[in-house]
């Protein structure tokens, strides 16, 4: 599938248009992770928007973009906290982040089922992932320009179906992006009340899905349980006697 450049994403987060994406979008993720204290967290795609927010409340927050996309070095003025890999190969130890962003990724990506392997070995036992995807009903996945425009558009339940098959279990969805893609004074000055009302009315309708799984893990056979298993015992069976013998 194709991907959006890198530097055509960053160029539209600068942008009003872009900003008030952001600002919708962050809003409901923070509603999803609003404390973040000790943990480690990854963004998977081009998450930087998203992630900034949680650099001084986090142990660590490190983004993986993946090579067809391109990497920016980020944040600008600081030590660089990117990274240029495949996602369906994360050079990350197993169990080692908490919780895992993905925005601009499971849509463009010819390795879903792979990268959904990975982030499922790099999370820790109980680990949230929260998944950004455009939405297949929404027109922010039609619409000329649009960076949600790319790749493959979900319905919740194409999405749910994808990360249940990979051992997530989904908990919680929200759309959000109910204003048209449009960046003229008018739009953008409605675009909040738009999301309040689009939240509240049609939230079936919005441009993106955004949905949260847990890293699901299933509890192995104790040598206890084996104990408790009823033996039964079976009789052999007699020789058979020869016609001699009768």
């Amino acid at each position: 599938m194709f991907w959006p450049d890198v530097v055509a994403l960053k160029e539209f987060y600068a942008s009003a248009l872009g900003q008030f994406v952001c600002n919708a979008v962050w809003r409901q993720v923070h509603e999803y992770w609003p404390e973040t204290k000790d943990e480690v967290l990854l963004g998977i795609g081009f998450t930087t928007p998203y992630l900034a927010g949680y650099i001084e409340q986090s142990q660590r927050v490190i983004v993986c973009m993946p090579a067809q996309q391109g990497v920016i070095h980020w944040p600008l003025q600081a030590r660089n906290l990117t990274m240029l890999s495949d996602e369906a190969e994360l050079p990350l130890p197993d169990n080692s982040v908490h919780r895992v962003l993905v925005v601009h990724a499971v849509e463009n990506s010819e390795h879903v089922r792979g990268m959904l392997s990975e982030i499922w070995r790099v999370l820790a036992p109980g680990g949230r992932l929260l998944v950004v995807a455009p939405n297949r009903r929404g027109i922010w996945a039609r619409a000329p320009g649009s960076p949600f425009a790319f790749g493959q558009p979900y319905t919740l339940h194409q999405l749910r179906e994808v990360l249940s098959e990979h051992s997530f279990t989904p908990l919680k969805h929200t759309h959000a992006l109910f204003f048209p893609p449009s960046g003229r004074r008018y739009v953008l000055r409605a675009a909040r009340f738009i999301e309040s009302i689009g939240r509240r009315f049609f939230p079936a309708f919005g441009g993106l899905l955004l949905l949260e799984a847990e890293k699901r893990i299933y509890a192995p056979i104790t040598q206890k349980a084996r104990r408790n298993v009823r033996k039964m015992y079976i009789p052999s069976a007699q020789p058979a006697r020869s016609a001699k013998n009768v």
